[in-house]
């Protein structure tokens, strides 16, 4: 009976070079609501466009002078970070973030020097699956603590809403006798602004 050398047919040296996956993270699985949102605004990555405040509160009057533009920044198959800039104050980027429960939204603070606020990395996470075109983000434990240690007691019932639509992204922060809304144009993409303090 013949014997076949396995080296010889190159077989041996395929079967080692194998790569071995056992040990490799799993991509987070969404409900198919939060995925077609994730890649709606995944879409926009690279563009930059205005916006302006469409709510009506008193407290959002130093908004409605200033230049306000997002920039769909960085992307990945897992995270965007879209930085919020307020006329000259780089200081705001909106991360959101896959996992295994669904989508998280965190607000990224820096100063100018590129350290980060005392108030930072504050959000939630969503409660349900939302829609393709809406997810809320009611806030989490951490960012209630947060809020305590800085005198922020009038934010701990926070909840956080995002929209996107083929026209318009809109950013929502609403809890009692407080909503702040402000719609930016998709259909107009802008000049790209600077980079946002701490992202260099």
């Amino acid at each position: 009976m013949q014997t076949i050398n396995l080296a010889r047919l190159g077989i041996v040296g395929l079967w080692m070079a194998t790569p071995v996956f056992a040990n490799a993270t799993p991509k987070p699985v969404l409900a198919v609501e939060q995925e077609t949102f994730f890649n709606q605004l995944a879409a926009h990555c690279g563009k930059a466009f205005a916006g302006k405040v469409v709510s009506k509160d008193s407290a959002d009057a130093a908004f409605r002078d200033k230049s306000l533009v997002m920039h769909v920044r960085e992307c990945s198959d897992t995270e965007l970070k879209i930085p919020f800039h307020v006329g000259d104050d780089h200081s705001r980027t909106w991360v959101i973030t896959k996992t295994d429960q669904g989508l998280r939204l965190k607000h990224d603070h820096r100063h100018q020097d590129g350290t980060e606020d005392k108030v930072t990395m504050y959000g939630g996470d969503t409660a349900s699956m939302g829609t393709s075109q809406k997810q809320s983000f009611p806030i989490d434990q951490a960012s209630i603590d947060n809020f305590m240690q800085n005198g922020l007691t009038q934010s701990v019932t926070n909840v956080w809403h995002i929209e996107v639509t083929p026209n318009t992204f809109s950013y929502l922060l609403t809890r009692e006798a407080r909503h702040f809304q402000v719609d930016f144009d998709l259909t107009q993409p802008q000049p790209l602004p600077p980079v946002p303090w701490g992202h260099e």
